[in-house]
């Protein structure tokens, strides 16, 4: 009888440290743009967001299929997005993948802003990025906000002059991201 009771104690004390799971997956995302400029303001979101968290490589990957992007002032507006100056249909998605630059216990709640490193690719152009986010662990979810700047002609976004006026070269994007544990 004792050496039953050493060994489930040894297996309850096992079980309970082993590693909990540290893959995350995107479950309720969005992902929105603005372009403010002289004479329009532009603005588009997307809750298709698709993302990866490994809380132990402290790394991530997020990808989001351009034309998702749904708001704008237009449908016409829409579609000069996606025909002429994203080009969807010949760079069909916008990628972020990288790491987080500072240790983390993913296992305690709390909010804690971080710098993240890594690709960020738009309009089949790749360019190295480091960025401010904000990781918070509520319950067994992982909440990661951003706000960042994107210059167009950083990924050869060209705008037209006839609609200089109206398209800023400089996008602000901010990022939402629910995730749990990947099953």
């Amino acid at each position: 009888m004792k050496l039953l009771l050493i060994s489930i104690a040894g297996l309850l004390t096992w079980a309970s440290s082993a590693p909990f799971s540290t893959i995350y997956k995107t479950e309720k995302t969005k992902l929105s743009f603005s372009s403010e400029a002289p004479m329009e303001i532009i603005k588009a979101e997307s809750d298709k967001l698709l993302g990866l968290l490994d809380t132990e490589k402290k790394s991530f990957a997020f990808q989001v299929s351009v034309i998702t992007f749904e708001g704008f002032n237009s449908d016409l507006q829409r579609e000069h997005f996606n025909e002429n100056y994203m080009e969807s249909t010949k760079y069909p998605k916008t990628k972020f993948t990288g790491k987080i630059l500072e240790n983390i216990d993913f296992t305690k709640p709390g909010s804690q802003v971080v710098s993240i490193e890594g690709d960020l690719s738009v309009h089949g152009i790749s360019k190295s990025r480091k960025i401010k986010a904000t990781l918070e662990k509520v319950g067994n979810k992982i909440i990661a906000k951003s706000n960042f700047d994107v210059t167009l002609s950083d990924h050869q976004i060209s705008i037209p002059t006839i609609v200089n006026q109206k398209l800023a070269k400089v996008i602000n994007i901010d990022v939402y991201a629910e995730m749990l544990p990947k099953e």
